[in-house]
């Protein structure tokens, strides 16, 4: 259960939580992590959720032994262009999340996972799911409607 062990692993890996240097907490303590075939067939969405509730849980203590007074959230979300699950910690609030598209925060880890075991062909984006490119003339005044994604979010910070 290569997944399992890396989501582990994350818990002690080094953190940063330096408000002032969002890049610098971006670069530290964001973590891609794939599966291989095998654990996306064998691994239930049960045990990746609580692999992942037991590093929140220990990165929230980390965060307290830093002595850290501020907001902190750990999150975890699907990219489906990249086929992995990343996670992140931030010494943000879960509703100013540094991502440049639409999210929806949730406390619901499990569908993020269950999107993330059931791709079949990680990293591959269907034709039919791409946007058609239209000359300039063609392009109309309104935007494509971009459907938000999910990120599970977990306080770990002691102001909430």
């Amino acid at each position: 259960m290569v997944l399992l062990t890396w989501i582990a692993e994350v818990a002690d890996e080094p953190l940063v939580l330096e408000p002032a240097d969002r890049r610098m907490e971006w670069e530290s303590n964001t973590w891609s992590l794939g599966a291989t075939d095998e654990d996306r067939t064998s691994l239930s969405v049960s045990k990746v959720v609580a692999a992942f509730e037991r590093t929140a849980s220990a990165t929230r203590g980390r965060v307290r032994e830093l002595g850290f007074p501020g907001v902190a959230t750990f999150y975890v979300w699907h990219d489906k262009q990249a086929g992995q699950l990343r996670c992140a910690t931030g010494s943000v609030p879960p509703d100013v999340l540094p991502f440049g598209g639409t999210y929806v925060a949730s406390e619901d880890l499990g569908p993020v996972v269950e999107g993330f075991l059931a791709d079949n062909e990680p990293g591959v984006i269907a034709w039919s799911e791409l946007d058609d490119v239209q000359s300039p003339a063609e392009q109309t005044e309104t935007e494509p409607e971009v459907m938000p994604f999910r990120v599970w979010i977990y306080s770990v910070g002691a102001s909430h």
